[in-house]
């Protein structure tokens, strides 16, 4: 099988195979997304009960609770995949289904580097203060941003430069 341009795709599959291949791919990454953030949410939710609970800033209490419900819409998010897969479930829409997959994936991968970036912020905050607070919630930001997207990028630029005839 080959792409438009003639090259070989490497893999021999129908376009139905391939769908099936990427949606597993999806569900995959998924799972590992939706644990994380929710015991990440666990975490969260566990904090009002704690004594130190009642000493935060109002500030730092605004930021718990964007914490909080972005925790839920990361969860909600992933979940939306599964929801999706069940109503188009056996009508032949795999392909539309991958697609759709993937822009929820990047969605809440997105919201999740917002989130643990967010929870180092309010973290180092109430440890250190609010100017440790911010390089510490950019410092994992910037760190998420360069591992995510930064590394694809330059492993997808270094496969196209290897593929250009000379």
């Amino acid at each position: 099988m080959s792409d438009t341009d003639g090259t070989e795709r490497g893999r021999h599959e129908t376009a139905t195979e391939r769908s099936d291949r990427n949606w597993t791919d999806i569900q995959q990454e998924l799972r590992i997304v939706q644990t994380g953030t929710q015991i990440l949410a666990g975490f969260l939710l566990t904090l009002p009960f704690q004594q130190r609970f009642t000493t935060l800033t109002g500030g730092q209490k605004a930021l718990y609770l964007v914490l909080v419900v972005l925790a839920v819409l990361v969860t909600i998010t992933a979940l939306s995949a599964v929801a999706t897969h069940r109503l188009v479930f056996q009508h032949r829409q795999k392909h539309e289904l991958v697609r759709v997959g993937n822009v929820i994936l990047l969605a809440a991968l997105t919201a999740s580097a917002l989130l643990f970036a967010g929870t180092v912020l309010l973290v180092f905050d109430v440890v250190i203060g609010d100017v440790g607070g911010i390089v510490g919630g950019v410092a994992v930001f910037v760190g998420t941003a360069a591992l995510w997207v930064s590394l694809p990028s330059t492993l997808r630029r270094r496969q196209r430069n290897e593929e250009e005839p000379r």
